[in-house]
């Protein structure tokens, strides 16, 4: 499963670099929504301020859905699926595989919006640990579910439609959590931040579970 799941991250990484889809497409987006919620803030900096761990995990969280079409569009072609089925590789490696890939393209997106916030908003982390440890869950978080949801959307005609309505309210959870923890993260009190790990984590670890049982009958349906 695990050498699996290393083959299919690879392939999809190397797809994209090639392609340069999310450089081009999802990070701008991303990074244009962060200058969009400025202007509709103000100048006001404590407003930025207070707003944003909120706008920093509604980008993330938008972004993912846009990850993860992206991660299904690439096997849309025409009997690639079935050769996927055949392959013999564990379905349960390529739903590794496929969330490890978005994980890590949302990790790049993390660091890019985080520079673009400090720039635009004038925030700074003071309690770096948080931070770090509340984004590795919600990236595990998103990633997971949305490659689960992707895959039941995935042989529909109206997937690109379909997605967003399933994904984005199972993610409601993730985004106010993660929102929550890098406030303490930003301006304390740490101890309010980390009470919100509790939360990502078990979603984080039920998405991750859940996935591995359920990707092999919803790769054989989809």
């Amino acid at each position: 499963m695990w050498r699996d799941a290393l083959l299919v991250a690879g392939k999809d990484l190397r797809i994209e670099l090639r392609s340069r889809v999310a450089l081009w497409q999802v990070l701008p987006v991303a990074v244009l929504s962060l200058v969009l919620y400025a202007f509709a803030l103000g100048p006001a900096r404590h407003t930025l301020a207070a707003a944003a761990p909120g706008l920093f995990w509604l980008a993330v969280l938008f972004s993912t859905v846009l990850a993860t079409q992206r991660s299904f569009a690439i096997e849309s072609g025409e009997g690639t699926r079935d050769g996927l089925r055949v392959s013999g590789i564990d379905p349960a490696g390529v739903f590794l595989g496929k969330a490890a890939a978005v994980a890590a393209e949302l990790a790049v997106l993390q660091v890019v919006l985080w520079a673009a916030m400090t720039l635009l908003f004038g925030v700074h982390i003071h309690t770096a640990w948080l931070a770090i440890v509340a984004s590795f869950l919600a990236t595990i978080g998103l990633a997971t579910a949305g490659t689960l949801y992707g895959a039941l959307s995935a042989g529909l005609r109206v997937r690109e439609t379909l997605l967003p309505l399933l994904v984005l309210p199972v993610l409601a959870p993730v985004l106010l959590a993660a929102s929550r923890a890098w406030s303490g993260a930003l301006t304390g009190p740490v101890s309010s931040g980390e009470s919100w790990l509790r939360i990502l984590g078990p979603f984080a670890a039920v998405y991750l579970v859940v996935g591995i049982v359920l990707y092999g009958p919803l790769l054989e349906t989809a």
